[in-house]
């Protein structure tokens, strides 16, 4: 039925519009007990064995929504009642920018990908603590702040800027994630040269810890698929230094070469961040790359081309504790978060592992033996 949909209705539209308006109805029927009731127990049945122990946090399960569907903190109960284990909001800058100008997000329908280059328009860290702070949950959820650099900040300033934010949103985030990844900021990806992610990931924990006395509020960062596998030890070292709980892997690629992609030339062409199924390859080699390097020390969250159940269950067998997905919700509609629970619950009683957990890294593990 929704694939239907889409094809008449959702591909005829501009992406941007069509994400709105998809947008208004998730929080409309959020708002609507009876309605909100109903969805919830057709899309968000809960499976006992899939419950999930992460970052020191239960969740119903390791299956969440990837930062940049809901930048402002509008829809976390929406996003829960269609069954997502976690939501991560965001990107979420120190001061409200609108983003990069008109059009820039594509459909490679295709290819069952994207192509953004929004640019972390969002209302600004102030405004959207200040809806996080007034927030009466519907749903049980955990909630992740994914902060980012305000384009306007000089990159030598950067620190201060994530500090600003850390400071307004730590008290209202589950955990935290620093993004020094998209390529639609100038200048940001340079942050994750090692030497410059060190003071930049001790000051937002410095930040955190000041601001949130009465408990460890959890930090992560989120790396690129385009690094090179040097770089990619780099961070995995950083982060057990720095005692960081986890890794995002991976946020979206500048790369069209080598994907396969079947899209018009003049779409691929298209400046901005890929995701999507394209993505699934790389991002899953870094994910192996990085609990090949740090084990069970820290955190993994696989991110990047999760389409299905079986797409999920690779990630976790590759040493992700989470997995989050986005894109393809854009192509399977509401029903995506049910089918890969669904079929996680029968990928686990099917596989040697006792729990779900068991099964984290397992592949990862056998094949470094």
């Amino acid at each position: 039925m929704y694939k239907l949909f889409f094809q008449l209705v959702f591909k005829r539209m501009d992406p941007e519009q069509a994400h709105y308006l998809a947008f208004r109805w998730i929080r409309l029927a959020a708002r609507t007990p009876v309605l909100r009731t109903f969805v919830a127990a057709a899309l968000a049945p809960r499976h006992k064995e899939l419950r999930t122990e992460a970052l020191g946090l239960r969740m119903h399960g390791p299956f969440g929504l990837a930062a940049g569907f809901d930048k402002n903190a509008i829809a976390i109960d929406g996003m829960a009642m269609l069954g997502f284990d976690h939501v991560e909001i965001g990107t979420v800058t120190g001061e409200p920018q609108p983003g990069n100008p008109k059009k820039r997000l594509f459909r490679l329908v295709a290819d069952r990908a994207l192509i953004n280059r929004m640019g972390f328009n969002n209302e600004g860290s102030a405004a959207v603590a200040e809806r996080l702070a007034a927030r009466n949950p519907v749903f049980r959820t955990t909630v992740g702040v994914n902060i980012g650099k305000t384009k306007a900040v000089p990159e030598a300033d950067a620190a201060a800027d994530y500090v600003k934010s850390t400071e307004r949103l730590a008290a209202h985030a589950d955990y935290l994630v620093v993004n020094v990844s998209s390529p639609n900021t100038p200048g940001l990806r340079n942050l994750q040269a090692t030497e410059s992610l060190r003071p930049l990931l001790t000051a937002v924990r410095e930040a955190a810890d000041r601001t949130v006395t009465a408990r460890r509020v959890p930090l992560l960062v989120k790396i690129a698929p385009d690094l090179a596998d040097e770089d990619v030890d780099a961070v995995a070292d950083l982060a057990v230094e720095l005692g960081l709980d986890g890794i995002i892997a991976t946020n979206t690629t500048i790369a069209r070469e080598g994907l396969g992609l079947k899209s018009p030339a003049s779409l691929v062409a298209e400046t901005g961040g890929l995701s999507g199924a394209p993505l699934k390859e790389r991002s899953l080699e870094v994910l192996s790359r990085l609990y090949a390097r740090v084990g069970d020390r820290i955190t993994l969250v696989g991110v990047g081309g999760i389409e299905n159940a079986e797409d999920a269950w690779q990630r976790i067998l590759a040493g992700a504790t989470l997995v989050q997905g986005y894109s393809a919700f854009i192509y399977e509609g509401p029903f995506y978060a049910r089918a890969i629970h669904k079929g996680l619950a029968a990928r686990l009683a099917a596989s040697p592992h006792a729990t779900l957990a068991d099964a984290v890294g397992a592949e990862t593990r056998k094949a470094v033996k």
